[in-house]
């Protein structure tokens, strides 16, 4: 695993060991039906969870991104945001916070009010072409991740005519405008089930270590997701064993610098299970 610092309004984070970042959805339609919190129980709830199975992140999202999901408006995605963060917040203070949002105005909002210290864009800055001068001014990481597509269009047939070298070419000039516009921080995500069939995703699984070229720190988002239960013939619900699978294999190729997942006490002990394996005691 390469040693990568990303700053957080202040504070450094050292990737070179895996972080695992805890899904909180205020949705009432994400993928995953157990993941949707709405109220403010839940959502308290649900953050007293991450930080006690030992998170190290917290991924705070309004808006779901699973295939053929409804639009919202901007405003109806900072109000969830706003009542979300205020827990956040006043539960766990020192929690080092991303907001999942392709808005700039939203990311906008959420690191000037809120102290939010990551931005999570699913689109790479394509759906909002103000994102990337946002984020550069804000100065907080940024984490780019590949998607074709929108998220009501990205299943549709989704077709490469060479995976990894169109991958890699989006990144490529996608690091470049942000280094253009002076952002720092980047870590990339390469998108698993963004606009990907089942045998793109694990293409892609199989050839992760490629996106090393880039020497940028990698987030990895798998937990749960259609390329395992599709696979399995099962349900997301029963998606925690293959998701466990997963994350092991990118930790083996020392692609995970963080993993994004909704079961944090499956993925904390999979990482300090790799990290024992890996030590030199």
């Amino acid at each position: 695993m390469l040693n990568y610092t990303i700053n957080a309004n202040g504070q450094l984070i050292d990737l070179g060991t895996p972080q695992v970042m805890g899904i909180l959805n205020v949705t009432p339609d994400s993928f995953f039906a157990d993941s949707r919190k709405q109220t403010e129980r839940e959502i308290a709830e649900r953050v007293e969870q991450i930080v006690a199975e030992q998170g190290q992140m917290i991924d705070i999202g309004a808006y779901s991104s699973r295939p053929n999901a409804n639009d919202i408006s901007p405003t109806e995605e900072m109000e969830r945001l706003r009542r979300g963060l205020q827990i956040v917040r006043k539960l766990a203070p020192e929690a080092v916070v991303s907001v999942d949002t392709f808005r700039a105005d939203v990311a906008k909002m959420c690191v000037e009010e809120y102290g939010v210290q990551i931005v999570n864009d699913i689109s790479g800055g394509e759906l909002d072409k103000d994102m990337f001068r946002t984020v550069a001014r804000l100065g907080v990481p940024y984490v780019l991740m590949h998607m074709k597509g929108t998220p009501q269009t990205m299943q549709e047939a989704p077709h490469y005519d060479d995976l990894m070298q169109e991958v890699l070419l989006y990144f490529a000039e996608k690091i470049q405008q942000l280094r253009d516009l002076g952002q720092k921080d980047i870590i990339l995500d390469p998108g698993f089930g963004f606009g990907k069939t089942l045998e793109h995703n694990y293409m892609l699984l199989n050839h992760l270590e490629a996106l090393k070229i880039f020497e940028l720190p990698l987030l990895v988002g798998v937990s749960r997701k259609s390329m395992i239960y599709k696979l399995l013939g099962t349900t997301a619900q029963e998606a925690l064993n293959g998701t466990t699978v997963l994350h092991t294999i990118c930790l083996t190729k020392g692609c995970a610098n963080i993993l994004r997942v909704h079961d944090v006490k499956a993925c904390v002990e999979a990482v300090k299970i790799f990290q024992q394996m890996n030590s030199r005691v």
